[in-house]
């Protein structure tokens, strides 16, 4: 059970890091700060799976 969740999870990531990059290309994010939109929606992301992880997982 807990493949087919981290499967899924490195999916989602992949597809949410796409859609930000997607995101700084429409909004023309400088250079220098597109590591910083990545950094915290990355960070945000993994504590969304990490909490729904434990919440399915361990409940």
């Amino acid at each position: 059970m807990y493949l087919p969740f981290m499967l899924f999870a490195t999916l989602y990531l992949f597809i949410i890091n796409s859609m930000t990059n997607s995101l700084c290309i429409q909004k023309e994010i400088p250079e220098e700060k597109q590591p910083k939109v990545f950094r915290t929606i990355n960070v945000l992301i993994t504590i969304l799976i990490t909490s729904s992880f434990f919440r399915i997982f361990l409940t």
